[in-house]
């Protein structure tokens, strides 16, 4: 079962391809906020990006996102979940009016030009900030659904959600000294919630926390950062109604994080949406 989850768009008004420009931008000029230094997360710890725990990281959001932990299922899953971002597709939750679904069929365009979704780009490109179907329905579901079983339009995806939210979210996670469950809260914050300039964006959430706990790389301590950063982000969900089923964060993040288990290490148990998920 897909629940009719936004969390995969940014916030409204500001378009996906923002988290890019805004990341790129500050972690060019890290450390930021004033950090008297960023470091790396402790040395032998894993981050995010090994590949062990990036597989980890994939079936935690593929568990909130759709309920399954088979991430790899849903480079075809595509639908309009009624929260003003037109249609949202694919493994991250690619959405048709906020750019970064734009952005990946024409990347996918490029790589292979004619393919079955290359004649949706000029009506992408006119329902770019809206929930508007026009010029892609009836057609664009079943397209996109034939266009999934293709492992060039795969590993665009791929590409799409680490360039513009993975790699922002782990080199944030790194350079606020965190380890691999801190760079998890990170990347599914960015997620849902995206990183424009408004208060419930990743960077607001991220300045909130800051207000209580300092990251390990600014000398605090990693599990009091996490906690703050956890709580302004249930504040920021809370502020839409679409986000505000919290239970990514209070049975999911929160389990682990009281348990101590910094480095997401398996065996995982948590619940989404009262869902039990195990990974051993």
């Amino acid at each position: 079962m897909v629940h009719p989850n936004p969390g995969t768009a940014a916030a409204p008004g500001a378009s996906r391809r923002t988290v890019l420009v805004l990341l790129g931008a500050a972690l060019a000029a890290a450390p930021l906020l004033g950090a008297p230094g960023a470091t790396a997360a402790p040395a032998g710890a894993p981050g995010l990006d090994d590949p062990a725990k990036k597989e980890i990281a994939m079936r935690l959001v593929s568990s909130a996102e759709n309920s399954s932990l088979d991430w790899k299922a849903q480079y075809k899953y595509i639908e309009d979940i009624g929260d003003g971002r037109g249609y949202t597709a694919g493994i991250i939750g690619f959405c048709s009016g906020t750019g970064d679904m734009l952005d990946l069929v024409r990347l996918y365009a490029d790589r292979e030009p004619g393919n079955v979704l290359a004649r949706y780009l000029p009506a992408l490109r006119e329902v770019d900030g809206t929930d508007s179907h026009s010029g892609l329905d009836p057609d664009f579901p079943a397209d996109w659904r034939r266009a999934a079983k293709d492992t060039v339009f795969q590993q665009a995806q791929n590409d799409e959600r680490d360039r513009v939210y993975f790699g922002p979210a782990v080199a944030r996670g790194k350079a606020d000294g965190l380890r691999a469950l801190g760079q998890f809260a990170y990347y599914d914050a960015i997620v849902m919630h995206g990183d424009g300039d408004d208060p419930t964006g990743f960077r607001g959430i991220r300045e909130r926390a800051l207000r209580t706990a300092r990251p390990p790389a600014q000398g605090g301590d990693e599990t009091a950062y996490l906690n703050a950063f956890l709580d302004a982000r249930v504040w920021a969900m809370k502020q839409e109604e679409a986000h505000s089923d919290t239970s990514r964060v209070d049975t999911e993040q929160r389990v682990f994080l009281r348990e101590g288990n910094l480095d997401l290490t398996p065996p995982l148990d948590w619940k989404v949406y009262g869902d039990p998920y195990h990974i051993g």
